[in-house]
């Protein structure tokens, strides 16, 4: 009998709650501080205005790149996979036999929340949605 290799991650996708450039960024800071807005996936890779260095040291650990875009930063490709879903973690896939590679939804907008801003329960969340979806990352 044949073995099957299950899909492969060829990259991570997040797509914040909120809009970038200048505009968006000043938008969504003074939202946050009135109450008005919110970002799951802006806590968890951000501490204030910084990008969390325990962010980056987990990003290396997945051994894919790991895009973060803003809401007007999406492509038609993450339209067609989230809609206007945010903020969520989609998977690049890359199966055999499939040239070009689809978009999975593998975070959605609770999976992010429930992160409550913790880099590790993020990597915990996201690496075991992963394995529930049948999908692995070329480390593995």
């Amino acid at each position: 009998m044949e073995s099957v290799d299950p899909p492969v991650v060829d990259s991570l996708v997040g797509v914040y709650c909120a809009d970038g450039g200048l505009r968006g960024e000043l938008t969504y800071l003074v939202g946050k501080m009135r109450g008005t807005a919110h970002c799951g996936l802006c806590d968890v890779t951000h501490s204030g205005v910084r990008r969390k260095q325990s962010w980056d040291a987990m990003v290396s650990e997945l051994g894919v790149p790991f895009e973060l875009l803003h809401l007007n930063e999406r492509s038609a490709h993450v339209v067609a996979a989230a809609g206007d879903r945010s903020p969520i973690v989609l998977a690049r896939v890359r199966e055999p036999g499939v040239a070009l590679p689809r978009l999975v939804l593998v975070l959605d907008e609770d999976a992010v929340d429930a992160s409550v801003g913790s880099v590790e329960r993020f990597d915990s969340a996201l690496r075991a949605e992963l394995d529930h979806l049948g999908l692995v990352l070329p480390t593995e």
